[in-house]
């Protein structure tokens, strides 16, 4: 998956299209992201106790890697990334439209 925590993203399918976030946490075995401010659920929660508040709760649930694309920070648009080998040996992530190392 090539898109990580702290990554800024833009969601191009479903209710929250166009919307523009930061990543919270990223889920690789199931190929999700959760990005604060979107995909919004609503959940009927019971009391547990004094701990917890009846009634129901507005949670942001992950949402599909594939239904978001990496924001790059040179060109400010929306892009595909490949990888690549630098000189050190390390491998890092690319924008593909402008050839700019995004890690």
């Amino acid at each position: 998956m090539k898109i990580r925590k702290n990554d800024t993203i833009l969601v191009i399918t479903g209710k929250d299209k166009g919307k523009k976030g930061k990543v919270r946490l990223a889920y690789p075995k199931d190929k999700k992201v959760l990005v604060d401010g979107i995909n919004f659920i609503k959940k009927h929660s019971r009391t547990k106790g004094k701990a917890r508040q009846a009634g129901i709760i507005d949670l942001e649930a992950p949402i599909r890697a594939s239904n978001v694309m990496l924001l790059c920070d040179k060109c400010n648009h929306p892009v595909r990334t490949g990888f690549t080998f630098l000189d050190d040996g390390r491998k890092v992530r690319v924008c593909r439209a402008c050839n700019e190392v995004i890690d």
